[in-house]
């Protein structure tokens, strides 16, 4: 797992040849990470293209782009760096070019980003912020040319390796992130968030479901993929830093398309938070949809999820005992969880009614969830299937409308 899905270093500058300048497309052949454009894939968009004539600047830039294993397109003239203008995903364009380029008046598109080199020291620039006195130029140039954001190297080396890497992974989609949890023991909240992804992935959504609580059950039982091969959570507690959107895909156990990850039956009862953080920026990066299902009881690793969700269901099965603990969990909720909403589960006999919850926990309510009463047995059959028309089905439909989540049903 370790080649699988690895960490982003910075590699060290190293001193490179360089070919004449008029040569379009040209990297030096020592930069590591760097292969030639081929004349074949010379006509092909380039993901990411770096324009600068400034050669110092231009081996710093390649140094990066290798380190966020990106293979870049280079071009050391305005001529070229006009032709790629609106193919390439992200295009970072070096200060010695932005006054001419700004002067051809460009049209405006994202993915644009000024990088310069500090002419001595210089303290970390916070991107397209109030001009420091010593930098007025970068700034200028930067919204001259519609730039998202301006890099003084080497301050602020780390943040644009982010942003090539981000190219890498297909851009810098963030998706909609579901944090789901218990009110309180048995309320369904594994059940549901398995519902809402499956049904996600019905509808052509790119999802995936995370199993956040090493003491639960596992969430690959509700699906009946405890047998499937691909990776655990075990294989990724060491996971740190920037990890593979698309290998960390790769590597899970896919049922219809629905990547999952989930606990084995070993003895691993912790997830360190570095390895929850690594784990859902790249689940984010490579999804339209993550399902996070976590416990009840707060610890570093469930914080992260909760802080880095979109929003927070909190599953109460409507009776008054339910509704007391779901209480006690909402309070300590509400200093690291935002957009907290409340899906209501109806019991198995009479009880209080969705807005009775809802109005009790001073949340909103996100959806009804209704009562199945062979549910349990269906579950233990293996034969999970949250139907359109059944009462999970219904309720995960619910809460996909409530996000704008409606993916082929939109077509």
């Amino acid at each position: 797992m370790d080649n699988l899905l690895p960490t982003r270093t910075l590699i060290p500058a190293q001193p490179s040849a360089r070919t004449p300048a008029s040569t379009p497309g040209w990297t030096p052949a020592s930069t590591p990470g760097w292969t030639p454009v081929s004349a074949s894939s010379a006509t092909a968009p380039p993901t990411v293209l770096l324009a600068s004539a400034d050669d110092l600047l231009l081996d710093d830039l390649l140094r990066l782009a290798a380190a966020a294993e990106v293979t870049p397109r280079v071009e050391h003239d305005l001529l070229g760096l006009r032709r790629n203008w609106q193919t390439a995903v992200l295009i970072v364009v070096g200060q010695d070019l932005a006054e001419p380029l700004a002067r051809t008046q460009p049209p405006r598109r994202p993915g644009v980003l000024l990088a310069a080199r500090a002419p001595t020291t210089s303290a970390r620039l916070p991107p397209l912020m109030p001009t420091p006195i010593g930098a007025p130029d970068t700034y200028r140039h930067a919204l001259a040319i519609g730039a998202e954001g301006a890099f003084v190297l080497p301050a602020d080396e780390a943040e644009l390796s982010t942003k090539l890497s981000d190219a890498l992974d297909g851009g810098t989609r963030t998706a909609i992130t579901l944090a789901i949890v218990g009110g309180c023991g048995g309320a369904g909240a594994t059940t549901l968030a398995a519902a809402v992804a499956v049904t996600a992935g019905r509808r052509g959504l790119r999802s995936m479901l995370i199993d956040g609580d090493p003491l639960g059950g596992g969430i690959e039982l509700v699906l009946g993929t405890e047998h499937y091969e691909g990776s655990r959570w075990p294989a990724l507690l060491n996971a740190a830093g920037r990890v593979s959107a698309s290998a960390l895909r790769a590597a899970l156990p896919s049922v219809d398309g629905l990547a999952v990850l989930s606990w084995d039956r070993s003895d691993v009862t912790a997830l360190p938070p570095e390895a929850m953080r690594s784990v859902l920026g790249a689940a984010q990066r490579s999804s339209d949809l993550v399902v996070v299902d976590l416990p009840r009881r707060p610890d570093p690793a469930s914080e992260e999820a909760f802080v880095r969700a979109t929003s927070t269901l909190v599953v109460v099965p409507r009776d008054v005992r339910s509704c007391a603990a779901a209480a006690r969990l909402v309070a300590p909720l509400r200093q690291v969880a935002h957009d907290l909403r409340v899906v209501a589960r109806e019991p198995g006999l009479n009880g209080l009614s969705a807005l009775d919850v809802a109005d009790h926990l001073s949340l909103p309510l996100a959806a009804k969830l209704g009562y199945e009463r062979d549910l349990p047995s269906v579950l233990d059959d293996g034969r999970f299937d949250p139907r359109p028309r059944s009462a999970l089905g219904r309720a995960a439909n619910e809460v996909l409308d409530l996000f704008g989540l409606h993916g082929l049903l939109a077509a």
